[in-house]
């Protein structure tokens, strides 16, 4: 697709302002931090769907499985229809994102065949091309987990 015939991502709107990312200027790696109903969850669902909607592969890490209902079209409820109408948004139409799940167990999923804690922070860094800043994360979060006694999936 020609870079001047892509539409910016939206990730974000209300009624007078939109927040768009641009394809071509996107990070190839992300990390999405914050409390609890900070929307970290719905900013993560937005992105990969706007990248599946143009044919970017995504790969998220969902321990808790938050992220498996993007596989599903959505419905809107009555509150939010409501919401969206007072605000003078039009209402998104709901679709499904190819998904593969992979599965730990290789039973109900796609099997993983090795652990994150089985790649270590070296091949797992130069496998996601980190610079030395992410990389640097990436070795505290090693060595953090290691510390604790806990296995990195």
């Amino acid at each position: 697709m020609a870079e001047s015939t892509v539409t910016p991502l939206l990730i974000a709107r209300n009624a007078s302002t939109q927040c768009v990312l641009l394809p071509a200027l996107a990070n190839r790696h992300g990390l999405i931090t914050g409390a609890t109903g900070t929307g970290k969850t719905v900013t993560l669902q937005t992105l990969a769907e706007n990248f599946s909607k143009i044919g970017v592969p995504v790969f998220m890490a969902d321990v808790k499985g938050d992220l498996t209902g993007i596989s599903q079209a959505g419905s809107i409820g009555e509150k939010m229809a409501g919401i969206l109408k007072e605000r003078g948004i039009e209402a998104p139409a709901p679709f499904a994102c190819p998904v593969t799940l992979w599965d730990v167990f290789g039973e109900q999923g796609h099997p993983v065949r090795a652990t994150v804690s089985d790649m270590g922070p070296l091949l797992l860094g130069r496998m996601l091309n980190l610079n030395d800043t992410q990389a640097g994360v990436l070795n505290l979060v090693f060595k953090i987990a290691d510390d604790s006694g806990l296995l990195l999936l």
